[in-house]
């Protein structure tokens, strides 16, 4: 049995980090005693406050990112993509290539491959409440992994670099979506039989999502029983719903004949209107009617009189209808 450890005699507390001396409290196991004299174990007293600083969630993470609507959309909206990535110092040696991918096997953080390419995973657990910091980290030990390894899932440094300064911000990201998961191994057709039954049942799973060329950050999916439109949007979320509200309000909130805008979420900071389209609306019926709406949305947004009572009425349902992803 592990021996008690004595108590310190209690001191006045310092103020969270700094010591009596004016130095800083040396990191301590979370079951020791706190170095600030409190008497206190240091998960209980200033570890308490460096927890909460470690898990502290970042709300908009692709904030200053090319692209950061698409970053968001490759996070939550689509199955199966890939995105090459372009590093603001260049290449290491040996490493080819780059390429973000919605999803790995096994649901790996990262994957450098035989040939010291590196596949970067973005649908993965955040472990410090900052989805950039924990990209970054991975990033940065899958460049320097051995070829051929998956990179595990760990805790990004408080002080690590986050995408934004690995990252070359001139940059354009520009995604493929595929229509299944073939991009995890280079030649699929000589694959083994273990990775072939993987990949299956993946492209099983998968709901098939197409993006329109047309407006940006826009991805149409299909579904058994309906098919929908998913539009990733810049705007300050205040400023779109009044936009939407003024839109719906005049009847002008649809794509078209059987659509319908049937609300929106919140992922990582930015708003994602939802429209319910018919089963027969494939991608390419909706490209003209989404180029249409942009420009009506683009006048609503500049309007800056208050709501009428019916939009603000259409504003309620709209937010009624809003659910948070993250």
């Amino acid at each position: 049995m592990a021996k008690k450890r004595p108590q310190t005699k209690a001191k006045r507390p310092q103020p969270s980090g700094a010591r009596s001396d004016g130095g800083q409290i040396p990191v301590v196991g979370a079951r020791e005693a706190c170095p600030c004299g409190s008497g206190r174990r240091y998960k209980a007293c200033h570890g308490r406050a460096a927890a909460h600083a470690a898990t502290e969630l970042v709300h908009r993470p692709f904030e200053g990112l090319n692209g950061k609507c698409d970053w968001v959309a490759l996070r939550e909206l689509v199955p199966a993509a890939t995105a090459a990535l372009t590093l603001r110092e260049g290449l290491p040696e040996g490493v080819p290539s780059v390429t973000l991918a919605t999803v790995l096997p096994m649901a790996w953080p990262a994957l450098r491959r035989d040939d010291g390419s590196v596949l970067l995973g973005l649908q993965n657990d955040t472990a410090s409440g900052d989805i950039s910091r924990d990209l970054a980290d991975t990033l940065l030990r899958a460049l320097e992994a051995e070829p051929g390894t998956p990179v595990e899932a760990r805790r990004a440094p408080a002080d690590g670099p986050r995408l934004q300064d690995l990252l070359d911000p001139a940059a354009p990201l520009d995604p493929d979506v595929h229509s299944g998961f073939e991009f995890w191994v280079p030649d699929a057709e000589h694959a083994s039989a273990e990775v072939t039954a993987s990949l299956e049942r993946a492209n099983a799973a998968a709901i098939p999502t197409v993006k329109l060329t047309g407006v940006e950050s826009a991805y149409w999916c299909e579904t058994p029983e309906k098919n929908h439109l998913r539009w990733v949007m810049p705007h300050p979320e205040e400023r779109l719903l009044d936009a939407l509200a003024r839109l719906h309000a005049a009847g002008q909130s649809s794509l078209g004949e059987g659509t319908r805008l049937v609300g929106s979420f919140r992922a990582h900071g930015l708003t994602v209107p939802v429209w319910d389209l018919p089963t027969g609306v494939g991608a390419e019926d909706i490209e003209k009617p989404a180029a249409a709406f942009a420009e009506r949305l683009a006048e609503a947004l500049a309007v800056t009189e208050p709501l009428t009572p019916e939009e603000r009425r259409a504003r309620g349902g709209l937010t009624n209808r809003q659910v948070t992803l993250s």
